[in-house]
């Protein structure tokens, strides 16, 4: 690994810890140039092929991570629910899309599991995202389709 100071190629990992599950591995390097001698961290993932999302109108498009995770940020805005929570619902929300499919899935299957995890952890946040999720144009269709999210969500699971 090349130093981020003085780009020497001689460093040493000094601790080394696994994350989220053994999923991630957090490593602690030192430069081994006396001169710089200072200390640095990398992450090392493991990355999986995601299927390809196939949207409404037909398109295709990559699994985009950040994406999913930007629209939960704007729903979960101003509430009570840290970093730590919003990534576990993305890493959640990743699985079940394993979990569903190999090559190809379905924006909409992506969308109401956006919506389950988010009702589960937060229902202001639900309630925001499923707002500009379903571009509902009155309040009498939001409320009946909210109701009828429990029959949805309970097949998901």
């Amino acid at each position: 690994m090349k130093c981020p100071f003085c780009n020497n190629n001689d460093t040493k990992v000094v601790d080394s810890r696994l994350l989220k599950n053994g999923m991630s591995i957090r490593r602690r390097r030192r430069c081994e140039n006396k001169e710089c001698d200072r200390r640095f961290t990398t992450y090392e993932h493991i990355e999986i092929q995601m299927p390809v999302v196939v949207k409404v109108d037909g398109r295709r498009e990559t699994f985009n991570r950040d994406k999913i995770f930007n629209g939960i940020q704007k729903a979960c805005q101003k509430r009570p629910i840290s970093t730590e929570q919003l990534e576990r619902v993305l890493e959640n929300i990743e699985k079940n899309i394993l979990e569903e499919s190999t090559k190809e899935v379905n924006s909409v299957l992506i969308g109401n599991l956006v919506m389950m995890y988010l009702r589960n952890l937060d229902p202001v946040a639900y309630i925001r995202f499923a707002s500009v999720y379903r571009k509902f144009q009155d309040v009498e269709e939001f409320v009946n389709d909210i109701k009828g999210d429990e029959e949805n969500f309970n097949t998901l699971r």
